[in-house]
């Protein structure tokens, strides 16, 4: 009977880690959050109109995980939103458990085709957004506050309308493409 060798114990290890590391590239690029596209929600309805979703008062609310999957914050913002024939302002004031405050001001302009920029102070360069059946994906990268660590995170939020009207929004946060937070929360119209 021929003795195993070291090298050939060496090669199937190598083998069985290049398939690990496969399947995992290969989650990543067909089965993750990350993985989704607008175009896999063209034919759903209703139709995500910014202009009406995302008008006048509005109450968002929800949890934001860290890295390990646990909830790390709660938070309330009530929003507003104001739309003329250039573009929208969304307001956002956030309230956390922590009792930290946060606000932010985005500035969103039509770029034509269901597409938007999108601007705010923490952000870093410009978003976009693409609106599609009755989804809107935001990709943008964000300054996180001192208190948050202070880092520079890819960002990609997904805005999900319901029949109701209420939008579920789902983002990652994303630092060298490690995902280091996720959001999970709603917004619906102030007063229902």
């Amino acid at each position: 009977m021929p003795e195993f060798s070291f090298g050939i114990l060496a090669r199937l290890v190598l083998i069985v880690a290049l398939l690990a590391l496969g399947l995992v590239v290969a989650a990543r690029l067909f089965l993750d959050f990350t993985a989704q596209s607008p175009s896999d929600y063209a034919e759903t309805a209703p139709p995500f109109d910014l202009r009406r979703a995302l008008d006048g008062p509005l109450i968002a609310s929800g949890v934001i995980y860290g890295p390990t999957g646990r909830v790390a914050s709660r938070f309330v913002a009530d929003m507003r939103g104001s739309w003329d024939e250039t573009g929208g302002t969304l307001t956002e004031s956030f309230r956390y458990d922590s009792g930290r405050t946060q606000e932010r001001a985005w500035r969103i302009v039509p770029a034509g085709d269901g597409r938007f920029t999108a601007t705010a102070p923490d952000v870093i360069g410009t978003g976009e957004i693409e609106v599609s059946g009755a989804t809107a994906r935001l990709s943008y990268r964000l300054r996180l506050p001192e208190e948050a660590g202070g880092w520079q995170v890819d960002v990609t939020d997904w805005l999900y309308l319901g029949l109701d009207g209420v939008i579920a929004n789902r983002s990652q946060f994303r630092r060298f493409g490690i995902l280091v937070g996720e959001l999970v929360g709603s917004i619906r119209p102030a007063g229902t």
